[in-house]
């Protein structure tokens, strides 16, 4: 059986951007462990759960009802309820990396562990699968490869949480929620992995993203994959991303018997 990685924050991930991703990789056999600062039970965004706080946009914005159910069902899950500490683990004995989003203030200590960055830039070296989602990609693009002072992404084509999507959650919501849509409110997600890569056309955006997609509407959502590398813009992506995060697994281990 083939084994990943899902770090996570204490508080704050998004429950789409992990549930559905986990749901799905786990139904084709390949076991999730879980990370987390401290080894400490991890919890989801409670807004973007509930919809609590979103006002006349709760249906737009919050996790839809398949998401709702798959967190439900991963929380009682033994593997999400044991998670190791971010500095117990080696690359070594790890088969892939799964970096998702989120955009509470709380992840800030997931993007700025220096831990997961040295991990990363592991699993770059070592050619395995790394998949990213939305703000899962500001990890990646601060993950500088020593040897070469770049991040590991430098040369990669890649796409993360658009700057339009970003700014329009915060324009809906700013009144009440003030800058709850912008983790960073200096800068955007698009905008911070832009300034890493060797080429600014490197950062695809795909179509205007309206409508998220699912098992029965793949083509709603957009991927980019490039070598060892996966990377998808928002939660309205995350079938896609994961479908093709499993067949990515599926043809590394047929690599290795070969």
């Amino acid at each position: 059986m083939k084994k990943i990685l899902i770090p996570l924050p204490t508080y704050g991930f998004d429950p789409t951007e992990v549930s559905i991703p986990w749901k799905i990789i786990s139904e084709n056999n390949i076991e999730v462990t879980f990370l987390t600062p401290d080894g400490k039970l991890a919890k989801t965004d409670r807004i973007m759960l509930t919809g609590d706080k979103l006002g006349i946009w709760k249906s737009l914005l919050m996790a839809g009802k398949d998401a709702v159910a798959a967190h439900s069902e991963m929380i009682n899950d033994k593997k999400f309820q044991s998670p190791l500490s971010y500095n117990a683990i080696n690359e070594k004995d790890f088969d892939g990396l799964l970096l998702p989003g989120g955009h509470d203030k709380g992840v800030i200590e997931y993007l700025e562990s220096t831990i997961l960055q040295n991990l990363i830039v592991d699993f770059f070296n070592a050619n395995k699968v790394v998949g990213a989602i939305c703000h899962g990609v500001v990890l990646i693009a601060r993950s500088i490869d020593p040897s070469t002072k770049k991040s590991v992404i430098y040369n990669y084509k890649t796409t993360a949480l658009l700057k339009t999507q970003e700014l329009l959650g915060y324009q809906l919501t700013r009144l009440w929620l003030k800058d709850y849509y912008l983790t960073y409110p200096e800068i955007t997600v698009e905008d911070e992995v832009r300034s890493v890569l060797s080429d600014d056309s490197n950062f695809l955006k795909g179509a205007l993203p309206v409508l998220r997609d699912n098992l029965d509407n793949l083509k709603r959502g957009f991927i980019v994959k490039d070598r060892n590398y996966l990377s998808a813009r928002w939660p309205g992506d995350v079938y896609n991303f994961s479908l093709e995060f499993v067949k990515m697994m599926n043809e590394q281990k047929n690599n290795f018997v070969i």
